[in-house]
């Protein structure tokens, strides 16, 4: 089972700091081996778009959903095209069952 980082097609919009763009992120955790997520911006080479969030590493517990903000400058915004959440397992889990997922959704 996979988590779920909604929405599917988020669009940027001007935030509150002059020449910074923002969308906001839905993460939900629905599975009960792992507790965090990393967070990433691509663009459509999948090569990594700088952003900014409160935290690149979130800790989420069980069927807990949190809302993400993500910002992006002005001049980044073109070349951003995907907005990821990749599921991380602990040093200390030695399952070897245990299988990462990533969603990505799609900016607009």
């Amino acid at each position: 089972m996979a988590h779920q980082f909604t929405p599917t097609y988020p669009k940027l919009s001007l935030s509150f700091i002059q020449g910074v763009y923002k969308t906001e992120m839905l993460l939900f955790n629905s599975r009960e081996d792992i507790s965090y997520y990393v967070l990433n911006v691509f663009n459509s080479e999948w090569k990594p778009v700088k952003f900014a969030t409160e935290n690149r590493l979130v800790k989420i517990n069980y069927l807990e959903r949190r809302n993400i903000n993500i910002y992006v400058r002005k001049e980044d915004r073109e070349d951003v095209t995907y907005i990821c959440s990749k599921s991380k397992t602990l040093a200390k889990d030695k399952k070897p069952s245990i299988v990462t997922s990533r969603i990505c959704s799609k900016i607009k």
